[in-house]
């Protein structure tokens, strides 16, 4: 059975809005004074090499989807090749290869994906997608790589849940300009 993995750059104060890019958030590209150095981005090479599969909010894959084509490389060609979900209900023709659009039962269809694959499901951003996969208790595990600023506004990763949702911090690692790798995983 595959596992969900959520992965995020995330701010101190826990913001998780427009990191990097080109978004019309006010306070966009918070993550562009870092670097991750080769250890983050080794981090980050074995997280996409390690995965089966993309599953994306549909804000993120928007933003994704018109620019990953356009990269080369060992990071890139797995990107573009691998296969993608996105989770919409009213994005109906993806023109990212790959790409299958899930519309029904979140809940329903991600349990699916994970009786298809054995490795790992990776959710990028999307958190709104992550705060439902989070409450169905559909997350494996949480990649948080947070950034040494405060971003004071903006949306933040972590929302009200209806239980408490216990982790296992696996593995923290401090990388670059001084960004924490966190891994958590579920604790049950």
């Amino acid at each position: 059975m595959g596992r969900i993995v959520v992965t995020e750059y995330m701010s101190v104060d826990g913001v998780v809005e427009a990191p990097s890019g080109t978004e019309s958030f006010e306070r966009v590209g918070w993550t562009d004074a870092f670097s991750r150095g080769p250890e983050g981005d080794q981090f980050k090479l074995d997280e996409t090499m390690n995965s089966d599969a993309l599953l994306l909010g549909r804000v993120t894959y928007e933003g994704f989807a018109p620019v990953w084509p356009h990269y080369e490389g060992e990071f890139a060609d797995k990107f573009n090749t691998m296969p993608k979900y996105v989770v919409s209900q009213t994005l109906t023709n993806p023109e990212w290869n790959n790409t299958t659009v899930l519309s029904g039962d979140v809940g329903a269809e991600v349990r699916k994906l994970k009786e298809r694959y054995d490795g790992d499901i990776v959710v990028h951003g999307s958190p709104q997608l992550a705060q439902t996969l989070i409450e169905h208790d559909l997350v494996d595990a949480l990649h948080l790589q947070v950034y040494p600023v405060i971003v004071g506004a903006g949306k933040r990763f972590f929302a009200a849940t209806s239980a408490t949702k216990q982790l296992r911090l696996a593995e923290t690692r401090t990388v670059g300009g001084g960004i924490h790798i966190l891994v958590y995983e579920r604790d049950n």
